[in-house]
């Protein structure tokens, strides 16, 4: 159990903090940049949550809040593990399945793409979609920290696999009110005949 006496300690002033192994990293490297986008993932869908209407689907939601919270307990403790006589906490490969079977359920019940899709509709819908491009900039950034030190591959893998679930959620709640806004290549360009820039 976490228990959290004091919040502020001030060891964080000159821009560094504690790893969860008791190493220190730069606030600035690309492991905390990492683990910064994937708590700011999770508040934005702590707010999604609150304007989802399917039950099912606010429940998968809630139980990825806590897989992030295990996302960044992964993050914030280099390894690799094979000298640790207590392994931390990991991302695992069924994690990324549970994911892969929650997509292909919703997208049993989504008629295919005809185009590619606007990130808007409803509120929940708009919500998934910002998750989604937030879950795919902490991609990003965790991609970079395999350069400087080792990552675990099931966590790149579980970034990769929610962002492919959050933009089918989106679809999902959209779906279920015909909301879905589609591209349309060029619409507002005018006539052929203007001229170039």
């Amino acid at each position: 159990m976490v228990r959290l006496n004091k919040i502020y300690t001030r060891t964080g002033d000159g821009g560094d903090t504690h790893l969860s192994d008791g190493s220190r990293c730069a606030k600035s490297s690309p492991r905390f940049a990492a683990i910064g986008a994937v708590d700011e993932l999770n508040s934005a869908l702590g707010l999604t949550v609150r304007v989802v209407l399917d039950a099912a689907l606010r429940d998968d939601l809630s139980r990825i809040q806590n897989e992030l919270f295990d996302l960044g307990a992964d993050l914030s403790h280099p390894g690799p593990d094979e000298e640790k006589d207590s392994p931390p906490l990991r991302i695992v490969l069924q994690q990324v399945k549970n994911l892969e079977l929650d997509i292909d359920r919703m997208n049993q019940q989504l008629s295919p793409l005809r185009s590619f899709v606007l990130p808007g509709g409803t509120e929940a819908g708009a919500r998934l979609h910002f998750a989604r491009a937030v879950c795919r900039r902490a991609e990003r950034e965790a991609l970079l920290i395999p350069k400087e030190q080792w990552v675990n591959p099931c966590a790149l893998a579980y970034l990769n696999r929610l962002s492919d679930y959050l933009f089918v959620a989106a679809r999902y709640v959209n779906a279920s009110g015909d909301d879905e806004v589609l591209w349309q290549p060029g619409a507002s360009r005018g006539s052929k005949g203007q001229s170039a820039c």
